[in-house]
């Protein structure tokens, strides 16, 4: 590679699996959310009844406040009904209370910074990696010692150590990959070029509307085409932190992307058109041949036979999409700090817990023990194989000034603008933001 990324391997123990992403076997898979980036706040599932003995709060209208109990925790209502059991036995082996509250998650964070100073935070909550710039900003979640840090991919941990610090468990795993229908397209398309050429074959001889259901304007689901044509968002330091003095996406290898997109876009592969819910309504009725996404997306894919796979090479390099990584994490305001690490570091922590997360939330766990369970499975391994190279989604505060900047600059390649220029602007835009604070 020309340029210095922040790479972590996501599955170290992808290769093994790898094997398991073949053939026409339609896959599988429990329920469906969309990303828990910053960027793509989550779609959750109907909560269960409330177990007998605790206090579970039902999501309202109302300002989120800490319930009455000696230990809370805070999750959205697809990871909130797992937790629950875990919490109940916790609780009666300590002697204490615990109430279980569902919080959207699109939510958790700012409510954090906000209520958790004011004593009307949880003690233990779920997030995802890249909220930690907040977070750690604003002084609210406190670091852990976690023992068996070894017992989890390298990207995991990784993705939660900011500034030298570890500051939350890592529970699953996500990334973006190929799903690809098998019965239009029974070969797995090596390039990016081969793939647009194949879909829109198919679109002239009218078997599908859609030729690539992949969703614009969307800088988390594009970074792939930027990776493998050697762009970056931001360079790393010697100690694999990212540099924000660093911006890549006016390098060399970000320009080519766009130039890249830019010619996906005039020739009719890809379209602004496509929305989220086009991209999945799309593939799963079989009008489109490839979907570009993740693992929330795959349980409304219905009877289509689909394989999961890695992204399709860009300009000879491999593509490699962001991974981002959820887990549990301690409030530095917890009423009770030894109880809230006990828990997350005895209870989550476990093959159990961490397979129920995996069967609630359809993301590969962050145990390896866990993910060797379920290697079987070929959408785990798909996806699995798809991030084994990817790049830990960057958590510095300075990553909040690259979405909007940088998705705007793709809505004008996708209305006919120039991609230099867009790109080019979106990058002077970013580093004057990043100045400015």
């Amino acid at each position: 590679m020309r340029f210095r990324h922040g790479r972590i391997a996501a599955f170290a123990a992808a290769a093994l699996v790898l094997a398991a992403c073949g053939g026409d076997e339609t896959a599988e898979s429990t329920t469906s959310d969309e990303p828990t980036s910053s960027e793509e706040p989550t779609q959750s599932d109907e909560p269960t009844d409330e177990t007998s003995d605790m206090a579970s709060e039902e999501p309202s209208d109302e300002p989120v406040t800490r319930a009455d109990a000696d230990l809370v925790i805070w999750a959205d209502d697809t990871r909130a009904p797992v937790i629950e059991p875990f919490a109940e036995d916790f609780g009666a082996a300590e002697g204490i209370t615990v109430a279980v509250q569902e919080v959207e998650f699109d939510q958790i964070r700012d409510l954090m910074s906000t209520q958790a100073p004011a004593g009307e935070g949880p003690d233990v909550f779920i997030g995802a990696h890249d909220w930690l710039g907040q977070l750690v900003s604003d002084g609210v979640v406190a670091p852990l010692d976690i023992a068996n840090s070894d017992d989890f991919f390298p990207v995991a941990t990784a993705a939660f150590n900011f500034e030298g610090n570890t500051y939350g468990l890592p529970y699953a795993i996500e990334n973006i990959a190929l799903v690809r229908n098998v019965d239009l397209v029974p070969q797995r398309p090596e390039t990016v070029e081969e793939m647009a050429e194949v879909a829109l074959a198919l679109l002239d001889a009218g078997e599908v509307t859609v030729p690539l259901a992949w969703q614009q304007p969307d800088v988390y689901h594009a970074y792939w085409l930027v990776t493998g044509a050697g762009g970056y968002v931001f360079g790393t330091n010697d100690d694999g932190s990212y540099d924000p003095t660093d911006l890549g996406i006016d390098s060399e290898g970000g320009l080519e992307a766009g130039a890249i997109f830019a010619d996906l876009v005039e020739r009719g592969a890809i379209s602004g058109d496509v929305t989220y819910d086009i991209m999945r309504d799309s593939f799963a009725a079989g009008d489109a041949p490839f979907a570009v996404t993740g693992p929330w997306a795959v349980a409304d894919f219905g009877d289509v036979n689909y394989v999961v796979e890695p992204l399709p090479s860009v300009a000879g390099g491999e593509a490699r999409p962001f991974v981002g990584v959820q887990g549990f994490m301690v409030s530095s305001f917890a009423a009770n700090e030894l109880a809230a690490k006990t828990f997350v570091l005895d209870y989550m922590a476990t093959q159990d817990a961490q397979l129920q997360l995996f069967e609630a939330g359809n993301r590969p766990p962050a145990l390896q023990a866990a993910f060797d369970a379920i290697s079987d499975n070929p959408v785990v391994a798909g996806f699995g194989a798809a991030g084994a190279n990817g790049y830990a989604m960057p958590s510095i505060p300075e990553m909040g000034s690259v979405w909007s900047a940088w998705a705007d600059a793709y809505t004008l390649i996708l209305d006919g603008g120039d991609p230099t220029e867009a790109f080019t602007a979106a990058a002077t835009q970013i580093r004057n933001l990043i100045a400015g604070g």
